[in-house]
Formats: structure tokens, C-alpha cells, sequence
């Protein structure tokens, strides 16, 4: 089998075979891109004028104009958009064909002078068969030619009367208007980090779509020219069929069809336009619309590259045949994104899914717990409760899992054991959280023992380094291992994704425990996992007075009765560090555009050098504290991310992380 792609690089007007990686180089550095690989995609339905090619080729030149104008790098129209997708036996007219091609002269000056992608449908006489085809046009040359590859005869279609499929064209070239274009279905078309593919309309509906083996040549772009008429239901079904085949091809996709001013004889076509991107509609036009109609959605490129290489098996699907690649200039990225970016990425922004999200999240977390009881044959679940959230969350966790299990709420042992930091706000919290739950309470005031522990290694106990606040946290430690060996119990670990991700955590302290339920939940997450349990039943008000308390390890001594230690303003927002481990670990995301993407996603609520200084606190911290995720205890995945050693991220205890920094710099 033959598979690879040839390079063929645009070189006005001749075609030229590319050998060496420099040339491509070269282009990049010429067009530059500092979009962090983001372009804007755009998809139109032209108002049609049915077998009047120069009347369309105006209104498409108008509408390339504007988008050139707002910053578009690729634009798609639908099938047969010059002449007309329902003109019948009038294909057969050589007049129709000369029309069409006149219009397209028209349609190729509108793109003089720029780097504007634009995929038009067309059809061409080859070797006495007409086809149906879509057009590439750059900086007013045609640069390729792809023909449909599924011509449906069937119900209200019947293009075989006129159109032959293309499925065997490879490595042609054919002459349109005084030029040699590359022909057939083995072309694919790039432009710096973007390289496309085409299929039309039927080809999408097949049992076999072109695009899969289109993908996995390479074609992170699939343009669709489509002329799908409406039947009821068929717009649902149809967004789904882009949307799953964005998804499974890990590709954006745009999608365009025929719209008003099409032939209503026997049918209706109502101008149905998307654009997808790895499962998600970006944008998609209004339907029948009696004027032309044109959307646009700015596409991360890198992202679905990034998703390629770590979230699928992407990597083991091969093209079933060898692919001409023909070399475009980089088109620029719009000077302003118009992207949303999510600044709370592990969290649904709707409530409806959020609900589902959390009552989901409690389920895994719960089920996994009452896996690990059986399977340990442990009576007793013993957990350390300071009246903080996440200690708040596990709790609840294992209550539920006891529930499940039948077994009495008695059989968890909780454990207040407040020290030199703990306030007044925070007891009172965990002693009536653990009261209202009606579990075994237990309180064991560290003070005493921290002293003996401070006298025997030498420390005098006033000065409030990080022996002291170690001591503490590893007392604590120390007395729900013992309580639980005594009580045959099973030590809850209540660490969160967050802290595990920066190493905020004492070492053999907090750090370790026998099941570490959190593990896999983010701190923007614990916040709404545990507002979701306060809606839930009568822990309203004690829930609601732990989520209005400042995230603390209450190790240094309260001022006036108030935390003093609070963590955001050593560490910084947890929420910032979500997003920044989010793309850093999902998409492999360099410091420069993480930054970036966090600059869009919080707006004003972080100055640019804000966020680069807690990026580089983020990084600094997710090498250095490596170590002691390589000994983690086990702990359930909730969702894609997840720092397990022996599951999602294997990584060195003494890698370096200047090259990060670097780039952040």
C-alpha cells in the first residue's frame, strides 16, 4: 500500500514539487501567525439566482470582499453554488458551463491580493463526463479541484442523470480557464497549521465518508459544499451528523448548503450552514433566509492537534492511499478572537448540566469508596474534619457511600483535631457538620503533642517556619493512621486535584492517607460539588458558612479570632490554577498561549501580568512537587484530567521546568 502525501507547493501559476521541510518553513516566517493557531473558519449560503452564473459570481465576490475584511482565512459556499445546485438537464447545456466559468473569473479576482481560502462548488467537463466539484481558489488562482465522490440517485435526487463520481480521479490534472489544476479525490490542501480536505454533501451521508481517511492523512479542516434539502427532522439530524463527524474525525468542519433561489418544484432547500469543532457547533446560519447568509467561528487549530496526539487512538488509523498536498500561503489570524473561552473549564456553565455533572461526579466517588471498603473488608472509615471544603466533600462522599452500603453512619469516625491555626469559625463548623450527619466524633487537640514533638527535635515552637506548620500536619496524619489501625478502619484522604497538581500538601502528612477520595476533583469543582449537597437536605446553612470560608491549612496562629493563613494569597486563585492545568495537561498548551487563552477567559479580572505570574508559580510549583505525586495513594478518576502516577501522568520526580519558563518569559 501506498500511503504518504506528496508536496505541491503554489508557486503563480505553475505547480511545483516540494523536497525539502525548509520551503515550508520559509512560507511560515514570510506569513507569520500569532494566533497560537487559531483562524477564522467561515461558512456562507449565497442568495441564488438559478442558471444565472454572472448574477451569482456577484454576489459571491461581494461576500468574499467583506470577509477578507474580517480577518477569514477559510470561506465555504455550497454545491454548484456558480450555476445553481437544481438545474436539472440545463447541466447539459455547453452554455451553462461557459457561464459558469465567466462568473468564476469574477469570483477569483475577489481574492486577488490576499490569502483568503475560498472552496466553492462547481462542476467541469473531464474526458466527456461532467462533475460534480468543489473548487479551491487562493490569491486569484484555482489551486485544486475535488470531485463528489457519491452521487445519489435516489427519492428527490438525481444526479446521476448528469454527474459521474470521481472516487477513482487521482493524480490529474485538468486545464480550467488557461490554468493546470490538480484533479481528484486524493488532494489536500495546507496552509501553515491547517491543512484541508473536501468532501460534498452525499460523501458526508455514506456509510464509508471520505473525510475519515481524508483525517487521517493529515486534514485537521474538512469543507463540505452541500445542497441538503429540508425535510422535517432532517436540520436536527443533519447538525448531528457534522457535529459527531467533527468528533470522530477530530477535526473542525464546515459545513454549507444551498439556500434560497433554488428550484422549489418538488423541493425546498432552506440554507443550512455550520461550522463544527471536535463535537461542538461553533456557529450556524439562520435557515431559510431569503438573503445571503454568513457565519464564522474562530477555530483552534492546535487544540485539535493536541487532542490527536494525547485523547484518541488517532495515531493507529491509516490513509487507504497516497495524497497530493498542495502548499497555500498562510492566511493571518483576525487581529481580535472571537473565541469563548471557558475561565471555569472543569465546570459546566449551564446549571441543568451541572446538576447532572455533580449528582454524576457523587456517584463515581461514592461507588468507588464502596468498592475499596469491601474489597479492604474494613468495618470503619476514619477522616480528619477541619470545617474546610474539601475535608467537607469527603465527608459527605463517604456518608453517601455508607448509605449505599446500608451500613451505620457510627461506623465513620470523624476527627476534629484543632491546632495553633484553628478558628473559632472552622470548629464550630466541622462539630456541627459531623453532628447533624451522626457520625462518631472524636476530638483530639493536637496542641500538646506538636510541643513534645517541637522539644524533641530541637525546635524552639515559636518561630513559625515550615517545621511548624509540618509538625502539625503530620501529627494529624499520625492519629488517623493509629485511630483507623485501632478501629479497623480505612484513613479518607481529603486532598483535592488542585493541591496535588501544586504539591499543597505536607509530605506524609495531608499529603498521604489510605483512599484519596478527592483526588480527581478540582477545587473550582469541590466548590459546586459541595453547594450541589447543600441543596440536597438540611446541611444548607452549615455548608453555606464552609463554602464563605477562606481556603486555609490553619497551621500559623489565628489573628484576632480570623484566619491569617489563607491560601490564594500564597499560592494564588485556584481558579486561575485550574485553567492553567487544564490546557496544560489536555492540550499540551505552551506557557505563552496559556497565558493568552486565560487573558480572554477572565477578561479584565486579571491583569496580563497577573496571570503570567501565577502561570509561572503554577509551573514552578507542578515540577517541583512531583515527587510527591509518584507516591500518591489510590484514588478515583472523576474526569479526563487526573495525576495518578500508574493511570493519566507519568512523569520525573527531577525534570527541569525552564524550557516552560522560558517560553513564558
Amino acid at each position: 500500500m501506498n500511503i504518504g502525501c506528496d508536496r505541491i507547493a503554489l508557486f503563480q501559476p505553475v505547480f511545483r514539487r516540494v523536497e525539502a521541510e525548509e520551503d515550508r518553513q520559509v512560507q511560515k516566517s514570510r506569513d507569520g501567525n500569532s494566533g497560537f493557531g487559531i483562524y477564522r473558519v467561515a461558512v456562507s449560503v449565497n442568495r441564488t439566482y438559478l442558471a444565472l452564473p454572472e448574477r451569482n459570481g456577484e454576489v459571491i465576490s461581494d461576500i468574499v470582499k467583506k470577509a477578507r475584511g474580517d480577518g477569514v482565512a477559510f470561506l465555504l459556499f455550497p454545491e454548484l453554488a456558480l450555476s445553481g445546485y437544481s438545474c436539472g438537464d440545463l447541466f447539459f447545456q455547453k452554455s451553462l458551463l461557459d457561464s459558469q466559468n465567466e462568473a468564476l473569473q469574477m469570483v477569483l479576482e475577489s481574492t486577488r491580493g490576499s490569502d483568503i481560502v475560498v472552496v466553492i462548488g462547481i462542476f467541469i467537463s473531464y474526458r466527456d463526463r461532467l462533475y460534480n466539484c468543489a473548487l479551491v481558489i487562493q490569491d486569484a488562482e484555482p489551486v485544486g479541484i475535488v470531485p463528489k465522490i457519491y452521487i445519489p440517485t435516489k427519492r428527490e435526487y438525481y444526479e446521476k442523470r448528469y454527474f459521474t463520481s470521481g472516487i477513482d480521479i487521482e493524480g490529474i490534472y485538468v486545464d480550467l480557464l488557461g490554468r493546470e489544476v490538480p484533479f481528484g479525490t486524493d488532494l489536500l490542501f495546507r496552509a501553515g497549521e491547517i491543512v484541508a480536505g473536501v468532501e460534498i454533501c452525499e460523501d458526508l451521508w455514506s456509510l464509508k465518508p471520505p473525510s475519515f481517511d481524508i483525517c487521517s492523512a493529515g486534514a485537521n479542516l474538512i469543507l463540505n459544499p452541500s445542497a441538503s434539502n429540508e425535510l422535517v427532522g432532517k436540520a436536527d439530524y443533519r447538525r448531528e451528523l457534522v457535529a459527531t463527524q467533527s468528533a470522530r474525525a477530530i477535526c473542525s468542519y464546515a459545513y454549507s448548503s444551498s439556500g434560497f433561489g433554488e428550484s422549489t418544484t418538488d423541493t425546498i432547500f432552506g440554507g443550512d450552514a455550520m461550522i463544527a469543532e471536535y463535537g461542538s457547533i461553533l456557529a450556524r446560519t439562520r435557515r431559510f433566509s431569503m438573503e445571503s447568509e454568513t457565519v464564522y467561528a474562530d477555530v483552534d487549530f492546535q487544540r485539535l492537534s493536541a487532542l490527536r496526539l494525547s485523547e484518541t487512538a488517532f495515531c493507529d488509523a491509516a490513509p487507504s492511499k497516497r495524497y497530493r498536498e498542495i502548499e497555500l500561503h498562510t492566511p493571518k489570524s483576525p487581529e481580535k478572537i472571537d473565541r469563548k473561552i471557558d475561565p471555569h473549564p472543569f465546570v459546566p456553565s449551564d446549571e441543568t448540566s451541572r446538576r447532572e455533572r455533580c449528582e454524576e461526579i457523587g456517584s463515581i466517588q461514592a461507588f468507588s469508596l464502596v468498592r475499596r471498603m469491601e474489597h479492604s473488608h474494613q468495618r470503619k472509615a476514619v477522616i480528619g474534619i477541619s470545617g474546610g471544603l474539601d475535608s467537607t466533600l469527603a465527608l459527605l462522599t463517604v456518608v453517601r457511600a455508607f448509605d449505599i452500603m446500608r451500613r451505620d453512619r457510627r461506623d465513620i469516625v470523624t476527627v476534629t483535631m484543632p491546632g495553633f491555626g484553628t478558628t473559632g469559625r472552622t470548629y464550630a463548623n466541622a462539630v456541627k457538620l459531623c453532628r447533624r450527619l451522626g457520625t462518631d466524633l472524636r476530638e483530639v487537640d493536637i496542641s500538646n503533642l506538636c510541643r513534645m514533638e517541637f522539644e524533641a527535635i530541637g525546635h524552639d515552637g515559636e518561630s513559625h517556619d515550615v517545621v511548624f506548620e509540618n509538625v502539625q500536619a503530620r501529627s494529624r496524619t499520625e492519629i488517623l493512621m493509629n485511630i483507623a489501625n485501632m478501629e479497623s478502619g480505612l484513613v479518607i484522604g481529603t486532598g483535592d486535584l488542585s493541591e496535588i497538581a501544586l504539591g499543597w500538601s505536607t509530605y506524609n502528612g495531608d499529603h498521604m492517607s489510605m483512599y484519596a477520595i478527592n483526588a480527581g476533583v478540582p477545587k473550582s469543582l469541590v466548590r459546586y460539588l459541595v453547594a450541589h449537597y447543600a441543596q440536597e437536605g438540611e446541611l444548607g446553612e452549615i455548608l453555606e458558612d464552609i463554602l464563605d470560608t477562606p481556603v486555609s491549612p490553619e497551621l500559623l496562629p489565628a489573628k484576632d479570632g480570623e484566619i491569617s493563613q489563607k491560601t490564594e494569597d500564597i499560592v494564588g486563585p485556584y481558579e486561575l490554577h485550574d485553567f492553567f492545568l487544564y490546557h496544560f495537561m489536555k492540550y499540551g498548551f505552551e506557557p505563552p498561549k496559556i497565558a493568552f487563552l486565560a487573558g480572554l477567559a477572565f477578561g479584565e479580572k486579571y491583569p496580563r501580568e497577573e496571570i503570567e505570574r501565577w502561570l509561572s508559580v503554577f509551573l514552578k510549583r507542578f515540577f517541583s512537587q512531583q515527587f510527591k505525586r509518584s507516591c500518591m495513594p489510590d484514588g478515583p478518576k472523576v474526569g479526563t484530567i487526573a495525576l495518578s502516577p500508574r493511570a493519566d501522568w507519568r512523569m520525573p520526580s527531577d525534570a527541569f521546568p525552564k524550557e516552560w519558563l522560558d517560553r513564558l518569559r
